[in-house]
């Protein structure tokens, strides 16, 4: 414990400066609220919000307020738009100063750091087990979010993998849908020869420096990169030896287009450079930006190792609520969240067709929103489709340092691929690389 404590408070050094402007002004924007009732402002109940995205989790979060304000009026709820990465520095550097001040009511905390924040700070966010009716969301996104038996956030998106692919060049290889499905990567790895051979086109752009699918390879599987007493396991990991091995073969492969970098890696399926995508779902709107390849889309489970364990169905990113413990207001965020997040069949309708947002709350899936073709998919039903693959995703443990072992184990990558290292050399590089990072 005394470790990660150390780990985490070094950040306070990095990010000192920020906390001046925590939760006010500065680069932050804040949502206020315009619709507040006929109550004087000195009755309200003020609730504030720290999460990223304008585009996503702040317009979601936007529309949950709206929601709720309109049922009560004494409510403020502020919600604060920072960038992913200030949000993580400014929570960091003031739960480790061990200050009650300066912290929102409510944090959006990505699934693959939850387990750190709950082990790093214990009794800093509030034991949601009996406020919340965990049956109600995907199965997947109740571990990350518990710690000896008590959960402590409540779950939000979905980042549910698929193979998303243009239905007009792999039919002009001579594959059908049917051909696509519930594949093996070995078989995709066939199909996008066959792809190149036939068309022209790669199968699908990939970056060479993230991890992207061997994390998804490894969840398809139900692994991940630590034991189950949460030790780093990545030299006697024979699940991730072998997701290594299947990115070796993808990266060096004639068919994957090589792209470094968001802006260049979408731009290659715009363009029509490439025929599929596997990634989460939240590609969707990505996707749909080219409107010229509308109708010429579809999309298939994503494809699982040739072992016995793993299943056509992963994950790719998501987040979740957290409340704050020592929050003023705690009692009035919980109800928000249970109220919006927890029962609101109508609002996840909404954030779907608006945001694409697929919702890991299991009741609203059977909404409208979720039934309708979509024609940019050749009338598929794709956010019902994606909700059966989510269903099926492996729960597992994201750990303590998802995000370490991933710049670890990249960092060897190149040498993979060029032959220098081997793959089992290689991975006893990043275990020591990580070991001497995290301090064991």
């Amino acid at each position: 414990m005394k470790r990660i404590v150390s780990y985490i408070i070094s950040v306070i050094l990095i990010a000192s400066l920020l906390l001046s402007g925590c939760g006010s002004s500065g680069s932050s924007k804040s949502s206020k609220n315009t619709s507040q009732g006929n109550s004087s402002s000195s009755t309200k109940q003020k609730i504030t919000i720290w999460a990223w995205d304008p585009n996503f989790n702040i317009a979601i979060m936007n529309q949950a307020k709206s929601i709720y304000i309109k049922d009560h009026p004494n409510v403020q709820i502020d919600v604060v738009e920072m960038a992913k990465a200030d949000v993580e520095q400014k929570l960091n550097t003031v739960l480790a100063s061990g200050s009650k001040e300066g912290l929102p009511d409510i944090v959006l905390i990505e699934d693959y750091n939850a387990q750190k924040y709950l082990h790093a700070y214990p009794g800093a966010f509030a034991d949601l087990t009996d406020k919340i009716n965990y049956n109600d969301f995907a199965n997947y996104k109740i571990k990350v979010m518990t710690v000896d038996g008590k959960k402590y956030g409540v779950p939000f998106d979905s980042g549910v993998a698929g193979f998303f692919y243009r239905s007009d060049i792999l039919s002009q290889a001579g594959f059908k849908a049917e051909d696509l499905n519930n594949i093996t990567w070995d078989q995709f790895m066939n199909i996008g020869k066959q792809v190149k051979e036939k068309t022209g086109k790669d199968m699908i752009s990939l970056d060479p420096t993230d991890a992207g699918i061997i994390g998804m390879a490894l969840q398809s599987a139900g692994q991940w990169y630590f034991d189950d007493n949460g030790k780093p396991n990545l030299t006697n990991n024979e699940v991730l030896k072998k997701a290594v091995n299947l990115y070796k073969e993808l990266i060096n492969s004639n068919f994957v287009k090589k792209e470094t970098g968001w802006n260049n890696w979408v731009a290659s399926f715009n363009n029509g450079d490439v025929a599929s995508v596997i990634t989460g779902a939240w590609i969707i709107g990505s996707i749909k930006a080219a409107k010229d390849q509308s109708g010429k889309w579809a999309l298939a489970p994503m494809p699982r190792l040739n072992i016995d364990s793993s299943v056509n169905a992963s994950n790719s990113g998501g987040s979740s609520w957290y409340v704050l413990n020592d929050s003023p207001n705690k009692d009035v965020a919980i109800d928000f969240l249970k109220t919006i997040y927890d029962g609101n069949d109508e609002f996840y309708q909404t954030i779907l067709t608006n945001q694409g947002a697929i919702g890991t709350y299991l009741p609203a899936q059977d909404g409208s929103a979720y039934s309708s073709p979509d024609p940019f998919f050749g009338g598929q039903k794709v956010f019902l489709d994606l909700s059966e693959y989510m269903k099926k995703v492996p729960s597992i443990n994201y750990g303590m340092y998802t995000s370490e072992v991933n710049s670890a184990l990249m960092s060897v990558m190149p040498d993979v691929y060029s032959g220098k290292l081997s793959v089992d050399d290689a991975l006893k590089k990043a275990q020591n690389q990580l070991n001497s990072q995290i301090g064991q």
